[in-house]
This record gives structure tokens, sequence and C-alpha cells, in this order.
């Protein structure tokens, strides 16, 4: 069996263990789905992606790699931390972008990607749906979460190929304190978030979804963040740029640093360390 390169990273922390972990197979030449689906399930990790060169299309459009992001039982067209992990580690083993922005090729297009200091960033990709939930779907949201509906200060679909249902509410000491029913959320993708009042975060932010058995909580989470900020930005519940926590609750200290800039683009961004550096066989 063939070794490949292959690294774990931390994404969204400076200091190793305390972010989003993520397995990076840096040549998934050859490999089938099946055989990157069986070994994503193998890690239990959350995510794992494989590099791959551009497809001529996505080449001429000026792609620098085309990465496949797979979670426990199905491949995602699009995520933010194995977006931000996958750069990390490809620059890391030696790429060379074509310009100054990496732009990554993935099931939801091209995604750019900049420096920006020792963090990287990627441009938000269109929110796919926005405008409010319906009340039958807040009710049921509310009831999972243990919280009155009148806690639910606002609230958005936020579907950027996740379909996560944004809801608000009204401190982070809520958000916190969370003790999600998992048989009451069976099957949606919920993302709560709330203002911070002191600190150097500005926001609190939880990702519930369907995991294998139950409902998993994600420790931090790119895609969400993206389309939050969409969301809350849009809506003038959020500055330009601020800074979210997320992670608090399970023990992480993730970091998702936020950015609109004058052009209107969104940019997402987080540090990444590698915790693990080596070859694997596959």
């Amino acid at each position: 069996m063939p070794t490949r390169a292959f690294k774990q990273v931390d994404v969204f922390t400076t200091t190793p263990y305390r972010g989003n972990p993520l397995a990076v197979v840096l040549d998934g030449t050859d490999l089938d789905t099946a055989t990157m689906q069986h070994f994503t399930n193998w890690t239990n990790l959350s995510e794992c992606t494989f590099v791959l060169p551009p497809t001529p299309e996505g080449a001429a459009a000026g792609a620098d790699y085309r990465v496949r992001i797979f979670c426990p039982g199905r491949e995602l067209p699009f995520a933010g931390h194995p977006t931000l992990g996958t750069c990390h580690a490809w620059l890391q083993a030696g790429g060379t972008p074509r310009g100054e922005q990496v732009v990554q090729e993935c099931g939801v297009g091209l995604v750019k990607i900049q420096r920006d200091g020792d963090r990287l960033a990627f441009a938000a990709p269109p929110l796919r749906r926005g405008g409010p939930l319906d009340e039958a779907d807040l009710a049921l949201i509310a009831r999972g979460l243990g919280v009155a509906r009148e806690d639910i200060s606002a609230h958005a679909w936020c579907d950027n190929g996740p379909q996560w249902r944004g809801v608000m509410l009204r401190s982070a000491e809520q958000v916190l304190a969370l003790r999600p029913d998992a048989e009451c959320l069976e099957g949606l993708e919920i993302g709560v978030v709330a203002p911070q009042t002191s600190g150097e975060t500005q926001f609190e932010v939880r990702a519930f979804f369907p995991g294998n058995h139950s409902l998993t909580e994600d420790p931090v989470t790119g895609s969400l963040n993206a389309a939050l900020a969409q969301w809350l930005i849009g809506a003038g519940l959020a500055p330009d740029r601020y800074v979210a926590a997320q992670g608090t609750v399970l023990a992480r200290e993730g970091r998702v640093h936020i950015q609109r800039d004058a052009g209107g683009t969104i940019w997402v961004g987080g540090a990444s360390v590698t915790c693990i550096d080596g070859l694997v066989q596959l």
C-alpha cells in the first residue's frame, strides 16, 4: 500500500489542541470516493480533506489546487475549517500560489484565500438562501434548545451549502448554558449566536448538526461563522470587523476573525497549527 503525505492540523487557534482538528491527505490522486469516505470515517474527526490537482476548468479559472471535503458519512461541497486547514497544510508542504491569493477549487466552485499575518482567511461564499425562519421552525428550535421563543431576538436562514438555521439569543451566558434536545432537533443544522459584553471577543457561537448517531456540537465552524457574518453584518447586528469565540463549552478556544472589506466581501479568518506531520498508508 503506498504512503502519502499527511498532516493533522488544528484550525482557528494558535494553541495546539484548542481549536478544531482536521486530517489532510496531501495527495489524493487515484483514491476513489469510497476509499476517501472510509478513511474519513476511520479518523473519527469531524472532517478530512484530500488535495488534488485542479480540474482543467478550475486551472483555467486560476485554481491552485482542488480539495474534496468529507465528514463521517458524506462528502461536503464546502466547509470553512477544512478550507483554512487544507490551505495551511498545502502552503507548509511547499505549495506556491500563482497569484497573491490562494485559489481553492471545491464543490461550491472557487474559493479565494488570503494571508493576513499569521492567519489565513477565506472569502465567504454567497448564501444560497437567506431571510427569516418561519414560526414553526422557530418554535421547534426554541423547544429543542430549551429556551423561550421570546429569547430568540433575531433569526435567519444561513444556508451556504450546509443548511444552517441561525438564531440569536439575548446573552452569551444563555448560549453557553444550552443543553439541546437531540431528538427534538434531529436532522437540523443550528447555529446559535449571542453578543459578548466584555473581553476580547464580540460574539459567542455554538453549532449543532446531525452526527452519526445523535446531535453533534462542532468545536469551531468556518461555514457557520461565514454565514452568520453575512446575516449579522447585513442586518446591522454586527460591525464590519469582529472576533467570535466558539468551542468554549468543549474546552476549546476557537477564535474566528471576521472582516468585511471595502468591496463588501466578507473574509473569515483564523490561525492554524500542525499537530501531526508524516505519512499515511492509503
